[in-house]
């Protein structure tokens, strides 16, 4: 008897889905992409395969169209360009450098110049987003799209100066700035609900960040700075594990 084949996941996002700082860094460096990553910890939850395409730093335009320059000397080609067409769940984070989020956040606490010029306004991220899962299932239109929401970094309990060297101003500019994010992937979902679901990871990460008890992103003692830590890749893996299982197509391949 024929073994059942094995689920094969995508993984496409920035550096909230790659992981920078949190060992071990896999090849390519250039990528800073770790295999404890929430794609890798997915894979291992679900026994399957899984192709990492997340690249730190990337924007929309760099997972469809635009090819991405890094510092280390190293252009990635658009991430969609090495999306097997027969993934069976495919998921996404990006979208904050499309904004200046965490690159923002982070010049903003050290009182230096962003250096991303980068800002579209929450309608242009919204539409952009669309395209970018427009896109995804055109080549990959048997996979299910799970679009993973950024880990909350600044929660009701974040309180400036102890937690971030923001004043309270600022952090609440950066709530907003993380709003406009959630929100922009629940309008990109509407009408693509056959194939594409938000995962609602700012909401179910509101008590664990900076500042709170057990924080799932690192800050400014202890990295990685603004990015999840092993925790917090650790938890957003159980919880799209725990959607995907629950979803109706993956209960067929499962």
């Amino acid at each position: 008897m024929e073994s059942p084949k094995k689920l094969k996941i995508a993984s496409l996002g920035s550096s909230f889905a790659a992981g920078p700082d949190i060992p071990p860094q896999i090849e390519p460096r250039a990528a800073l992409r770790s295999g404890q990553n929430y794609p890798h910890l997915l894979a291992q939850h679900l026994d399957a395969d899984l192709t990492d395409l997340s690249v730190s730093g990337a924007t929309f335009l760099n997972i469809t169209v635009e090819p991405q320059a890094t510092p280390f000397n190293m252009t990635f080609p658009p991430q969609i360009t090495g999306l097997p067409e027969d993934a069976n769940i495919i998921t996404v984070t990006a979208g904050g450098n499309d904004i200046n989020y965490i690159g923002g956040m982070i010049a903003d606490a050290c009182d230096a110049e962003l250096q991303s010029s980068v800002s579209l306004s929450p309608s242009e991220l919204a539409e952009r987003l669309g395209g970018v899962i427009d896109q995804i299932h055109k080549r990959a239109p048997g996979a299910r799209i799970f679009l993973v929401e950024y880990l909350a970094v600044l929660g009701p309990g974040t309180q400036a100066g102890r937690d971030i060297p923001l004043t309270q101003e600022r952090i609440q500019h950066y709530r907003g700035v993380a709003d406009v994010l959630q929100h922009a992937y629940s309008v990109a979902v509407q009408g693509r609900t056959d194939w594409c679901e938000t995962v609602p990871i700012h909401q179910l990460s509101q008590e664990h960040a900076l500042g709170s008890k057990e924080p799932w992103v690192g800050g400014f003692e202890s990295g990685p700075l603004l990015h999840p830590n092993l925790d917090g890749m650790k938890a957003v893996a159980d919880i799209l594990a725990e959607t995907i299982r629950k979803s109706t197509l993956s209960k067929a391949l499962l």
